[in-house]
């Protein structure tokens, strides 16, 4: 059979290895298998969450309200942004899909920084977009500039904090080059890890409100997958000008998240104390990582977000290292894909993250 041909240069996004694929190709006891491979909140989810959820669960027969408007008004709240300012997807993947089938087509161009998100280039690629990416591993807007003069892309992707490596933009410098880029360029601005970032450090801390006001191109992205751990429950949501939002409806599909996960992502919404909670403690035991990383002579990317990105040496290898784990039941990220010899590890829990120290020294000095 015949497929489009922009298929052939599309990469399948590879997800972080399941617990339950572990237990089949490894033999491994799931009670000793630990996931910090895919940045879920290793708390869970709010107590208020569950329970909700658990009280509606008979409706699931049901489809969602379409119009989601319990969720868009306290996303409205949260932001201070109208109602017809907000777009909710299956995930921010979902609204970055949006975003690329409504600008891009096989002749234009986007760019992105050389090491972030798999899915802006998969997506981009689906439509045969040309891909432009910076050559410096954490994003460095003057050399995005420079790259935007002389290819005018039809998209530039901004992912602050950035995964995988866990740095973060000074939000006076993203105004500062926001200001530079034509307004028919839209500009999407990921904040997947924002409520880290804002609280580790509030100069970089980028306000939704503030983008959007200022200009009329950028569209912010957030999710309920990190911080409010709700990543099984797939709710992302976009934040930009009524025009890119009446765009973006188009191409929208009906009962886009199912009746459960518009569910949780509204009462998660309004628990903000246990957020709040996560990422107290997400910090806290980051800095047992990085006195792990000092004590192993490795290089630590400074991290605001719930995870850490550990480089090896020139001796080590990240496959072969992230693979050991595995058949130890500890799932973390190999990036050799993304072109570093380095491991993205969650920061778990107190027990999970002394777990993953045991097992890297017992590894690396056998």
């Amino acid at each position: 059979m015949i497929f489009n041909d922009t298929l052939d240069g599309v990469k399948t996004y590879e997800a972080g290895k399941p617990i339950e694929l572990v237990v089949r190709e490894y033999g491994v006891d799931p009670k000793d298998i630990i996931k910090l491979a895919s940045n879920e909140n290793p708390y869970g989810t709010s107590p208020k969450v569950v329970k909700a959820v658990q009280n509606i669960a008979h409706k699931m027969f049901l489809y969602p309200d379409d119009s989601m408007y319990v969720l868009k008004e306290g996303l409205s709240k949260k932001f201070d942004v109208q109602e017809d300012e907000l777009i909710i997807g299956a995930g921010s993947d979902q609204v970055i899909e949006f975003a690329v089938h409504s600008k891009l087509n096989s002749k234009t161009k986007v760019l992105m920084n050389s090491i972030t998100f798999a899915m802006y280039e998969i997506y981009a690629r689906h439509v045969g977009a040309q891909i432009i990416r910076t050559s410096s591993r954490e994003h460095d807007l003057e050399e995005f500039y420079r790259l935007y003069l002389e290819h005018k892309p039809e998209i530039i992707f901004i992912c602050t904090p950035n995964n995988p490596t866990g740095d973060a933009i000074d939000t006076k410098k993203l105004k500062d080059f926001l200001k530079k880029i034509d307004n028919n360029t839209l500009v999407v601005v990921d904040g997947a890890y924002m409520e880290y970032s804002a609280y580790k450090d509030p100069s970089k801390s980028v306000s939704a409100k503030e983008l959007i006001c200022e200009f009329s191109n950028v569209l912010y992205l957030g999710t309920f997958s990190k911080a409010y751990g709700l990543g099984g429950m797939r709710t992302g949501y976009g934040i930009a000008n009524k025009g890119i939002i009446k765009a973006f409806y188009k191409l929208r599909p009906p009962f886009n998240i199912t009746t459960l996960s518009l569910e949780a992502a509204t009462v998660a919404l309004s628990d903000e104390a246990f957020v709040q909670e996560c990422i107290a403690k997400n910090f806290e035991q980051m800095k047992d990582y990085e006195n792990f990383a000092k004590e192993m002579g490795l290089e630590i990317i400074d991290s605001y977000t719930n995870f850490v990105t550990l480089c090896l040496n020139d001796t080590q290898s990240s496959s072969e290292i992230s693979l050991s784990l595995l058949k130890k039941g500890m799932i973390v990220r190999d990036l050799t894909g993304y072109n570093l010899n380095a491991i993205r590890v969650t920061v778990g829990t107190s027990a999970q993250n002394k777990r993953f120290f045991e097992l890297f020294k017992d590894i690396t000095h056998s």
